[in-house]
């Protein structure tokens, strides 16, 4: 389906869509004209769908049965329903660019590499900055950050070169013209004996509905294809497959710990965490930031943003499988829900990070969620929540299933972090 198709069929959409919303919320609330629900109230009745049972009918009683039939089930599912197909990717390819460098005042090395993502290395490339603590004697665990910004504003650390940044406009700008962002706090987890690496999503795909064609997806295109067919991968894949491109290389590195690598992403990139931790189960931790719809937050409570928002042709539909506008005005009829795709992380750690007035992200929806994939934890020998009630902002639950609501809005606050490095600490320092 061309990319003026698709416009054509949500232009229809849109219009069969006004009534169906029009009982159930307060259509004074829009985005992109589309009504949205805040009100507990309005949230339907929903039944999910089940999590150990089978396809065929059979019910799924060991570790076997999960890893050998039921799991393979439901990740096919997110591959087409969802987020798309994918494909193989290429021999790594890297340029470390510094090795052994000094940064904040001795306290880290720093190591910047070069990922090729095809055969050409003048075209789609990634910079993976890595920091790890000095004064540990062996591998140590690191937390891969995705971000919205080039390295040299990621971090305050003055020895970096100036990255080019992708606008939403689909400019590339140098990072200091880009969208500013707070630096993240390296330091803190550099002097909890954990390292640090970042990587900029825009140098694996741009963020804007033609940025396929100056990334990874356009690579892929079939000649004279305009848009990717309706089965294909989104740029929430793309960004997945990238961090998955850029474990190849942290396993080669003997000073890190690959066994304890944890994903960190915030927003549209809490999504792509939890789906690279899910087709990538190399990654020991998966830490995702108010992923909300799309993520984390359950689809067919219909409350804050839904598929119909995300997959609208003003929005976010290019993140996704061109199959996931099909659930767009009844999220019952998907045969999966986002407690499905927490499950593809079990029984590795996941620490659902949100905010008690990031309402738009849902975040009771998420810790439903959480609730519903406990059964599959437990199954596999790990620690759910253990609690069916929805904790009060700053009181973490950090099990193997772990859930914190910051008191605020969208994203990670810098208290947040102290949260994270608890949990990291938990499953990669102490156990």
């Amino acid at each position: 389906m061309s990319f003026f198709h698709r416009k054509a069929f949500w232009a229809f959409a849109y219009l069969m869509s006004i009534t169906s919303f029009a009982n159930a919320q307060d259509l004074n609330k829009k985005v992109a004209g589309i009504a949205i629900n805040y009100d507990e109230n309005n949230v339907p009745d929903y039944q999910l769908p089940e999590l150990l049972i089978s396809e065929n009918g059979d019910k799924i009683t060991s570790r076997e049965e999960w890893f050998n039939k039921r799991r393979p089930e439901i990740l096919s599912l997110f591959k087409t329903e969802q987020f798309g197909l994918f494909p193989e990717k290429p021999k790594l390819n890297f340029n470390v660019f510094e090795n052994d460098g000094s940064a904040f005042n001795n306290k880290a090395s720093r190591t910047q590499v070069r990922l090729f993502f095809t055969e050409d290395t003048t075209k789609i490339k990634a910079d993976l900055l890595i920091y790890l603590p000095k004064k540990s004697k062996g591998p140590v665990p690191l937390l891969l950050k995705i971000g919205f910004s080039p390295n040299s504003n990621a971090v305050d650390d003055p020895e970096l070169k100036e990255g080019m940044m992708w606008t939403r406009e689909g400019e590339r700008v140098p990072a200091s013209q880009g969208r500013a962002f707070k630096p993240f706090d390296v330091e803190k987890f550099l002097d909890n004996g954990i390292g640090v690496a970042t990587i900029y999503y825009g140098d694996i795909e741009p963020d804007y509905p033609a940025g396929f064609k100056n990334g990874i997806r356009g690579h892929y295109l079939e000649e004279g294809e305009d848009y990717p067919a309706p089965n294909e991968w989104g740029t929430i894949s793309a960004w997945s497959w990238g961090l998955s491109y850029a474990m190849d290389y942290l396993v080669t590195n003997d000073h890190i710990d690959s066994k304890k690598v944890a994903l960190y992403g915030i927003s549209r990139l809490g999504k792509t965490v939890l789906w690279a931790g899910a087709i990538d189960q190399r990654f020991g931790m998966v830490i995702a930031s108010c992923s909300g719809e799309g993520g984390a937050a359950i689809s067919r409570r219909q409350y804050g943003e839904t598929i119909h928002h995300m997959v609208h042709p003003n929005r976010y539909f290019y993140q996704f499988s061109g199959r996931r506008a099909k659930y767009s005005f009844d999220p019952n009829s998907s045969p999966i829900d986002s407690h499905m795709l927490l499950s593809l992380i079990a029984p590795r750690p996941l620490m659902l990070q949100t905010g008690d007035t990031d309402y738009w992200s849902d975040p009771k929806g998420e810790f439903d969620a959480a609730v519903a994939v406990e059964p599959v934890y437990e199954l596999l020998g790990a620690e759910g929540l253990q609690t069916k009630t929805w904790p009060a902002a700053e009181k973490p639950i950090l099990k193997d299933l772990g859930y914190y609501m910051h008191a605020g809005g969208h994203g990670s606050l810098p208290s947040d972090n102290d949260v994270f490095i608890d949990f990291l600490k938990m499953h990669f320092i102490n156990k």
